[in-house]
């Protein structure tokens, strides 16, 4: 999982860091100009079928050269032997003399070449250079190298050439269909930008070598010591009464100043704070509990969202019972998607989810039952605020209360969960699951369970989000790339504890404001800010997706990590002042 979450950080830095560094921005019309000249407008058509531009020659002449030269890399050669050897496993490829870390490094600049001359022979296709241009292409691209199941580059080719066929037929005979029989009309405006997202999750669910693939495993995979406990497990009685203490009257002055002195926009940001520690609880229970990356809780908070919306809007229902509706939508629509993709694990559990979000983003957003539909468009998708008896919610220190109050709740429920019998059935799975399954345990119905509950919650907490917002605002709160930056942040804090939701709650909301606006050292030293500062928000991608490069070597979170390493210095100090107090008692 470390890989993955790694990838998926560089994922969210890279993009903000190319533009923050070039000062890169897209242009609208401005056409890339190609590699070979007059390449987008000579044209041969050698069959007298289809004419073909010079860049296109260009393309399928590199793809040609490219796959026979890693062929013949990985066949022939030493280095593609040890390559594939790392891809199996690792510690054994040690045990042979090789270094992994080195062979893995050439295969992450090799794959990175790769991708980097496919985006140079690509660019001349698009009007305006952008990034998620460039993302709905790799998700093809994914879908391409599933069916060679990541290990054959002849079936990945012809996957990919399959695959960009068919899309290229449906998006020039279905327009045709469509103005024969109306009632293809739906079908077009929906399943056309969706087209490379359900290809993806179908050749995920449905193609039979991708299932057997989880069978695959490192045969030292079982060497590594399970995870360490929670830093509070290890705790001194004292030191956790202290803790107690301090946190209870640091959160009491905290919010006390803050529901006393604070401005609309801070209460603003810190009700958006808590709210988000509430959605990021479930990925406290899906990722840090039940092992699994999934990359659509965006699509469960979004489901929430709507919910709250529909009900609140066609009939007139109380916005907090509509978001427990909400939240229960989102769970059953968690344990119907974990049905099929739960089979798969590991990389292609983390794709098939992302492949979900953006099928929700491109497609079931767009439904009137749903976001709205084009009414949404001029008049919003406007959510009120709740009004219980004498307490008008429409206040926003009332509402930071109801919020203070929800996320108490539902860290309580988490908390409960972690303890009771399915938080241990999954930390059993976590460590071991051929040994959890030799007992008994059965991992299809715990994770079915920590999908489902997490999606409930994530859609819980998307209700309260609009509802806070008035509004689901549904590009900026939830939208793939959104949910992708979510995961990198509670990974790189705490995955497995309250306090990791909390703090990465608090730095979504407020690390903009408080560091990168410099507003702490405005009140640090009285009205002076450093001369750099304020700088661009997409350093907080930047910072906090290079963050998750640590998570190899401390995949417990900076938070934990932090913990464990204040309650060891305190145990070894308060041991040692025992044992001096012991010493000088038992000597004469």
């Amino acid at each position: 999982m470390a890989k993955l979450v790694v990838a998926i950080g560089l994922t969210v830095a890279l993009p903000s860091l190319f533009e923050l560094v070039t000062g890169f921005s897209a242009v609208a019309g401005r056409t890339p100009t190609g590699i070979i000249p007059g390449g987008s407008s000579v044209f041969y058509d050698p069959f007298g079928i289809y004419p073909l531009s010079r860049d296109e020659l260009a393309q399928m002449a590199v793809a040609l050269v490219g796959m026979a030269a890693l062929g013949a890399l990985f066949r022939f050669s030493s280095l593609g032997l040890a390559l594939r050897a790392v891809v199996e496993s690792p510690r054994m490829t040690e045990l042979n003399g090789i270094n992994a870390d080195r062979v893995s490094a050439f295969a992450w600049a090799l794959s990175s070449l790769f991708a980097g001359m496919a985006g140079v022979l690509i660019a001349p296709r698009f009007n305006t250079l952008m990034a998620p241009d460039f993302f709905h292409l790799v998700i093809v691209a994914i879908a391409a190298a599933a069916v060679g199941r990541l290990s054959s580059l002849p079936r990945a080719l012809l996957g990919g050439l399959g695959l960009g066929v068919f899309i290229a037929l449906f998006n020039t005979f279905l327009p045709r269909w469509t103005a024969d029989h109306g009632w293809l009309r739906p079908f077009q405006e929906n399943l056309t930008p969706s087209m490379p997202f359900v290809i993806l999750f179908g050749v995920l669910v449905c193609w039979p070598a991708i299932r057997r693939e989880r069978r695959v495993v490192d045969p030292l995979g079982g060497v590594d010591p399970p995870p360490p406990g929670l830093a509070a497990a290890t705790r001194n009685r004292r030191l956790t009464l202290a803790t107690r203490v301090f946190s209870v009257a640091f959160l009491c002055v905290v919010g006390a100043t803050i529901l006393l002195r604070a401005d609309v926009r801070w209460l603003f940001l810190v009700t958006q704070a808590v709210i988000l520690a509430i959605i990021y609880l479930s990925i406290t229970v899906v990722t840090g509990f039940a092992g699994q990356i999934s990359l659509c809780q965006g699509a469960f908070a979004a489901v929430g969202a709507f919910t709250v919306f529909q009900l609140a809007d066609r009939y007139d229902l109380s916005v907090l019972a509509a978001a427990l509706v909400g939240a229960g939508l989102a769970a059953v629509v968690g344990a119907l998607l974990s049905l099929p993709v739960l089979r798969l694990g590991g990389v292609w559990l983390a794709i098939a989810t992302l492949a979900f979000a953006f099928f929700f983003d491109a497609v079931m957003v767009k439904f009137s039952w749903i976001g709205g539909g084009g009414t949404s468009l001029f008049q919003g998708t406007r959510v009120p605020r709740p009004t219980i008896g004498p307490w008008d919610f429409a206040d926003d220190r009332l509402f930071l209360v109801l919020a203070v109050v929800a996320f108490t709740v539902v860290s309580f429920l988490v908390i409960q969960l972690r303890e009771g019998t399915t938080g241990r059935v999954l930390h059993a799975l976590r460590g071991s699951e051929m040994a959890a399954e030799s007992i008994g345990i059965s991992p299809v119905r715990a994770r079915v369970t920590a999908f489902a509950v997490s999606a409930a919650i994530a859609g819980f907490g998307g209700a309260l989000l609009a509802i806070h917002q008035e509004n689901v605002n549904y590009q900026n709160n939830f939208s793939p790339t959104a949910a992708l930056f979510w995961l990198v942040l509670v990974v790189s804090l705490s995955a497995r504890t309250i306090e990791g939701a909390a703090y990465s709650g608090a730095a979504f909301s407020l690390f903009d404001s408080l560091v990168l606006r410099g507003e702490v050292f405005r009140w640090i030293f009285r009205g002076w800010v450093p001369g750099i500062l304020p700088i661009s928000p997409k350093w907080r991608f930047v910072l906090f997706g290079l963050a998750s490069i640590q998570f190899s070597r401390h995949p417990e979170g900076l938070v934990e990590y932090g913990k464990r390493r204040a309650t060891h210095r305190f145990n070894e100090r308060f041991d040692r002042r025992e044992r001096d107090r012991d010493s000088q008692e038992t000597s004469p």
